[in-house]
């Protein structure tokens, strides 16, 4: 028989709250397999800690979107936001369910075309876009959502370089009922700015104007603010029209979509809270269909969803460090990823669950990573089980934003896999080295050498 492991008893305060049916509990039941693959098997060939993204979720993710507003408006195209996650297999994966790029600098707009994607099938929003960028965007017939006035004047200059119209929107912010208002991009509904902005591109006749932006946030969990933002949109379309005879090809919904991650001092889980693709596509559409643009000359909605598009997909799989206890006697303790490569940590609290089975017993802990910095905090505050020295664990909903803002601080990147529909694992990312870090450094000759 084997030997059961010591467990400390510990005086724990029972805390008020709404029982299920099976009454109260604070078991957090593992995670040991995704996609039918056993994590600790992933972990043993791969290296730990290691980030798994499934395609099978991209995927249908993608499709229940696709289907929330094709079913509800006659034209829909969705954009890959490559801000969100820029790994090129992730990117393709979208790219063949049908979406198109939406980039954000001219690193992300070569990634797309170095990716496969033709040109005028790429959207090129931001502020920082280069002269260069724009001649390449124009030369590539792509759509170029101008930000402010100096990008304006910018691209009717560079059209003497050019015999290719430029193809152009604007991007709007406006007031839809969202605290803090997003005006820091685009030009403003509510004082004249976007019309003014308008105006100008017409009377330039040099430019096609082709569409209108918006993106009004991020995280965004009323769907009234997109109904407002669709409103107002539509409403811009039907004075450019009566004005110039001139009739839209698209509308930019932008993005926002929250994901089902649970914000940092959230009362509720975002599972419960989270509105649906039905939710969203019921607002949008609803203010589109019911706006005064013609029936004939409805415009094309363009959705450049990222983060409620691939959060789900992500996993962040590892290993505990150590266990500790604190000033105050409460129990911490340390894997070995941190919010170098955790990110988001900062935005949310994440599910964070055991791998293997264990004990039912669990306690007040703070979850650290491996970093020699106090912020270094993975969950301040969760009920957890007493996981030990070298037992596994598994991060939920981490697909978005990780693999684009993660850092190499102290510990470097890891390995990044993709399950695809079979099951089978595909290294999509090599964890860095010290060779990958020194590549991009020189030395000055007289510091080669030292004595100590």
């Amino acid at each position: 028989m084997t030997k059961l492991t010591f467990e400390r008893p510990i005086i724990q305060r029972i805390n008020a709250g709404l029982p299920s049916k099976y009454g109260m509990s604070h078991k957090l039941e593992p995670i040991s397999y995704i996609d039918g693959v056993s994590i600790k098997s992933l972990l043993e060939s791969s290296g730990s800690p290691l980030f798994v993204i499934s395609e099978p979720t991209i995927r249908k993710t993608f499709k229940a979107a696709h289907r929330a507003f094709s079913s509800r408006y006659p034209k829909v195209q969705f954009a890959w936001s490559y801000k969100t996650n820029y790994l090129s297999a992730v990117c393709n994966i979208f790219h063949q369910e049908g979406a198109w790029a939406e980039v954000v600098s001219g690193f992300e707009y070569d990634k797309a075309l170095a990716n496969g994607v033709p040109g005028d099938l790429i959207v090129f929003n931001g502020p920082d876009k280069s002269r260069k960028d724009l001649l390449k965007a124009i030369n590539n017939g792509s759509l170029i959502h101008i930000d402010h006035f100096d990008e304006l004047y910018e691209i009717i200059s560079l059209t003497k370089e050019t015999e290719i119209r430029p193809k152009v929107a604007i991007r709007v912010n406006m007031n839809t009922g969202i605290y803090p208002q997003w005006d820091r991009f685009g030009f403003n509904y509510e004082n004249g700015e976007a019309w003014d902005a308008l105006n100008r591109i017409m009377a330039s006749k040099k430019l096609d104007l082709l569409g209108l932006h918006t993106h009004i946030g991020t995280y965004i969990m009323t769907t009234e603010a997109y109904k407002i933002a669709a409103s107002k949109l539509a409403e811009l379309a039907v004075r450019i029209e009566k004005k110039y005879g001139h009739a839209l090809q698209y509308l930019d919904l932008g993005g926002g979509f929250a994901s089902k991650n649970t914000l940092r001092g959230a009362y509720y889980p975002g599972t419960d809270t989270t509105p649906s693709f039905d939710d969203y596509a019921d607002a949008i559409t609803s203010a589109l269909m019911s706006s005064e643009i013609k029936p004939d000359q409805l415009p094309l909605l363009i959705l450049e969803n990222g983060r409620a598009l691939i959060d789900e997909a992500g996993y962040l799989a590892g290993t505990v460090i150590a266990n500790k206890r604190l000033a105050d006697g409460r129990r911490a303790t340390i894997i070995d990823a941190g919010v170098n490569v955790l990110f988001t940590a900062f935005w949310y609290d994440h599910d964070i669950r055991p791998v293997e089975p264990v004990s039912e017993q669990s306690e007040d802990t703070t979850i650290y990573g491996p970093l020699c910095m106090n912020i270094d905090v993975i969950r301040g505050n969760v009920m957890f089980p007493l996981l030990k020295k070298g037992d596994h664990y598994v991060i939920r909903r981490v697909g978005a934003y990780n693999n684009t803002q993660w850092l190499q601080f102290i510990s470097m990147r890891p390995n990044v896999v993709l399950l695809d529909s079979q099951g089978k694992a595909h290294l999509i990312r090599k964890s860095e080295t010290l060779e990958t870090i020194n590549s991009q450094e020189l030395m000055p000759p007289h510091l080669e050498k030292f004595e100590l």
